[in-house]
């Protein structure tokens, strides 16, 4: 995974649902709603880890609430 999507998912993930809602209404507007337009990308060295990270690591398993990740940040 490149640098600019480690920083939009790194966004995303503080957003609150607001924002969250106009950035989704940006990219079905640039890309569809059906993302015939979306290029498909072939995983990297990083995207392979962190699909097995994925599979393989109980704690990926785990989710904590939007405020509580807020909190934990220091950006509540």
């Amino acid at each position: 995974m490149n640098a600019i999507k480690k920083r939009i998912l790194g966004a995303v993930t503080v957003m609150n649902e607001n924002d969250a809602q106009t950035l989704w209404n940006l990219i079905t507007k640039t890309f569809g709603t059906n993302w015939e337009n979306v290029k498909e990308d072939t995983p990297d060295d990083w995207d392979l880890q962190m699909l097995q990270e994925i599979k393989s690591n109980p704690e990926c398993h785990e989710f904590v609430f939007e405020d509580d990740a807020m909190k934990e940040l220091g950006l509540a």
